[in-house]
C-alpha cells in the first residue's frame, strides 16, 4: 500500500484546500477588471482591445478544458490540479511585467490554460467526497470562492493599482497560488464515485474516449442546464468586466472607489446568495425533486429586470443598489447549476461533463460579451447604452431554458443520475 493510500480522505479538509485555491483562481481571473482604466491609459488601448484581453483568457480556458476533462476521468487528479495552479500563478505574475498588448494577451491565455485544469477537475473531486444528500451544500461552499475571490480581485486590484500601479497588483496576486498548490500533496485523492451508493468506479474499467463529449449531447437535462448556463454566463462576462468601469464613466466615481464598491457588494451579496441558494435548493430538492432546476429558473427570472434597472438608471444610488441586488440574485444559482452538471451524467464522466460545460459557456458565452459591449461602446460612444442593450436580454434567454428544465424534471423524485 502506498503512502498516499494510507492517508485519510479528510473530506472537510480537502474542501477547505480546494475552496482556498478556487478563491485565488477567481481573484486572478477578475483582477483585470479592476485595473482596466490604468492599463488603457498606459498602453493606449481602445475599449474593444480591453475586451479582447479578457477574451484571450477565455481562449486559453475553454479550448484546453476538453483535454483536462478527458484526463480528469482517467489519470490521477492531484498532479493535474497542482500543475494547473502553478501555470496560472506564473501567468498572473508575468502579466505584471508586460509593456505591449500582445504580451499581455499571451499571459492571460496562460492563466486560462492553468485555470482550465483546476476548474474542470476539482468539482468532481468534491463530488467523490460527499454523498448525494450533502453534495450540493459542499459544492455551494466550494463556489463561495466566486464572489469572495472575485471581490478580492476588484478591491485589492483597484487599491494596489491606485497606490503602487497596476503591474504590482498582478505581482501580488500571483504568489498565493504558488504557496497553496503544495497543500494538495497533503491530501488523498478519493476514488471516482466513492461517495455513491453503488460501488466506486474501478481504476481499470474502460472509459469512453473523446466520443464521451458527443454522448453528453444525448442527455436532455444536461443540455438544458448548459443552454441556460451559456446565456447566463454571456451576461455575467460583460457584467463582471465592465461594471466597475460603468460606474466610473457613467456615474463619475473614481476608479478605485468603483472597484471598491463593486468588490464589497460582490462579496457580501455573493457570499450570502451562494450559501442561501445552495442550502435552500437542497431542501427544495428533497421535497419536490425539482429544487435545483427551480432555483436556476428563479435566479434568472428575477435578475433580468433588476439588471436592466442597474444599467439604465440615471441616479447613481439606484444604479448601485440594483447592481448589488442583481449580483445577489444571479449567485443564487451557483451551487445548484454545478451540482446538476455533475449529477445529470454518469459518475465516470464527471470531469468530462464539467469540461463540456466550461467549453460551452465560454465558447458561446463570455468569450464574446466583453468584446461585444466594448465594440458597441466604441461605436456608439456610450457605455451605458451598450450594457443595457446586451446584458439583461441574455438573462431572459437563460430563464427560458431553465424554466424548460423545470418542466422536464420529474416531480418528487431525486435528481436523475445517469449510470
Amino acid at each position: 500500500m502506498s503512502l498516499n493510500e494510507k492517508k485519510p480522505l479528510w473530506p472537510r479538509g480537502s474542501l477547505v484546500v480546494l475552496t482556498g485555491l478556487n478563491l485565488v483562481d477567481y481573484l486572478d481571473r477578475q483582477l483585470l477588471a479592476a485595473v482596466l482604466t490604468p492599463i488603457k491609459t498606459e498602453l493606449n488601448l481602445s475599449d474593444e482591445q480591453l475586451g479582447t484581453i479578457q477574451s484571450a483568457f477565455m481562449w486559453g480556458y475553454f479550448l484546453t478544458s476538453p483535454i483536462f476533462g478527458y484526463l480528469g476521468d482517467r489519470v490521477p487528479r492531484r498532479w493535474l490540479v497542482a500543475a494547473g495552479v502553478f501555470v496560472w500563478s506564473f501567468g498572473t505574475l508575468m502579466s505584471g511585467h508586460v509593456s505591449a498588448l500582445g504580451a499581455l494577451i499571451f499571459y492571460r491565455v496562460l492563466v486560462g490554460f492553468g485555470e482550465a485544469s483546476f476548474g474542470t477537475i476539482s468539482p468532481g473531486w468534491i463530488a467523490d467526497l460527499f454523498p448525494t444528500a450533502r453534495r450540493n451544500n459542499a459544492i455551494s461552499i466550494f463556489y463561495l470562492a466566486i464572489p469572495v475571490g472575485s471581490a478580492l480581485g476588484y478591491i485589492l486590484g483597484s487599491k494596489i493599482a491606485a497606490v503602487y500601479g497596476w503591474r504590482t497588483a498582478f505581482l501580488w496576486a500571483g504568489y498565493p497560488g504558488l504557496l497553496l498548490a503544495f497543500l494538495l500533496f497533503l491530501l488523498r485523492e478519493p476514488a471516482r464515485g466513492a461517495a455513491e451508493a453503488t460501488a466506486p468506479v474501478a481504476a481499470g474499467v474502460a472509459k469512453p474516449g473523446w466520443s464521451a463529449y458527443l454522448a453528453l449531447l444525448r442527455l436532455s437535462q444536461y443540455r438544458l442546464v448548459i443552454a441556460g448556463y451559456v446565456a447566463q454566463t454571456f451576461a455575467m462576462g460583460g457584467f463582471a468586466l465592465w461594471a466597475p468601469t460603468f460606474l466610473h464613466r457613467v456615474h463619475h466615481m473614481k476608479n478605485e472607489d468603483a472597484g471598491d464598491f463593486f468588490g464589497k457588494a460582490l462579496v457580501i451579496s455573493g457570499l450570502v446568495a451562494t450559501l442561501a441558494g445552495g442550502f435552500l435548493a437542497t431542501a427544495w430538492q428533497k421535497r419536490t425533486g425539482r429544487g435545483y432546476a427551480s432555483m436556476l429558473a428563479l435566479s434568472s427570472l428575477l435578475t433580468a429586470p433588476v439588471a436592466y434597472v442597474a444599467f439604465s438608471a440615471t441616479d447613481s444610488a439606484v444604479s448601485k443598489a440594483a447592481l448589488a441586488a442583481a449580483m445577489f440574485l444571479i449567485f443564487l444559482s451557483t451551487g445548484p447549476v454545478n451540482t446538476l452538471i455533475l449529477e445529470t451524467v454518469p459518475v465516470a464522466m464527471r470531469a468530462t461533463a464539467m469540461a463540456g460545460s466550461i467549453f460551452a459557456i465560454h465558447m458561446f458565452g463570455d468569450l464574446w460579451s466583453p468584446r461585444l459591449v466594448g465594440h458597441l461602446s466604441d461605436k456608439w460612444g456610450d457605455l451605458q447604452r451598450a450594457t443595457v442593450t446586451v446584458l439583461p436580454g441574455a438573462l431572459v434567454v437563460s430563464a427560458v431554458f431553465w424554466c424548460w428544465l423545470v418542466l422536464a424534471t420529474p416531480r418528487k423524485v431525486a435528481t436523475t443520475i445517469a449510470r
